[in-house]
């Protein structure tokens, strides 16, 4: 599981990061997008041993490797992009593209793409990857997009590979309002219903 922060503000972003880890996810991604966000993935990324600090919204090969220099675990994108691949391959640092179609899927997976993110989909829904796999067995996928607390487990016994989880566990509001208690705590209980499904 993967918390996706996405804010108009990187004030408090430490503090949030340090709320997720403590209820237990250690997989975070700063999008790209978020202001001063190389900064924060570098001031983060060696903040604990099994802290593994990502970036996301990489849109070319050039943010990659601005991420990669910053200290980045690992990349995200929201579409395709075969040289953001090739980056993350020559550093080795996974990258976790956006797809949607099984022409993207398989193109992801032949420029050297383990996970592909499958984007949006809660719009697609759990079985879209059962589907998938028919043709495409080898495919191992990321659910990101509309995925809570509610369904995650539904998506998990489907057969995907993780999911990532934006406002419905890291709400802009929260981190605003400095609710870092309720991110712990939110954290805890997706990381509870997540385990949970895993062991089903």
């Amino acid at each position: 599981m993967t918390a996706i922060i996405r804010t108009d503000s990187s004030k408090d972003l430490d503090k949030t990061i340090e709320s997720l880890y403590r209820g237990g996810i250690h997989f975070i991604e700063v999008t790209l997008n978020t202001p001063r966000a190389l900064n924060v993935i570098e001031e983060n990324a060696g903040l604990y041993d099994d802290l593994f600090l990502g970036a996301g919204t990489v849109l070319d090969k050039e943010s990659a490797a601005a991420a990669i220099r910053a200290g980045a675990s690992f990349l995200l994108t929201p579409t395709l992009d075969e040289e953001v691949i090739r980056t993350g391959n020559q550093y080795g640092v996974p990258v976790i593209p956006g797809v949607m179609t099984p022409t993207e899927i398989l193109a992801a997976y032949r420029a050297g793409a383990e996970v592909v993110k499958i984007f949006p989909a809660h719009t697609l829904g759990s079985s879209y990857l059962k589907d998938v796999k028919g043709p495409l067995p080898f495919v191992e996928a990321m659910a990101v997009g509309g995925i809570s607390k509610e369904n995650v487990p539904e998506y998990l016994q489907k057969g995907w590979h993780s999911a990532g989880i934006g406002s419905s566990l890291v709400n802009p509001e929260w981190i605003k309002n400095q609710e870092f208690e309720r991110i712990e705590k939110q954290a805890a209980a997706f990381t509870d219903i997540v385990r949970s499904a895993e062991r089903k």
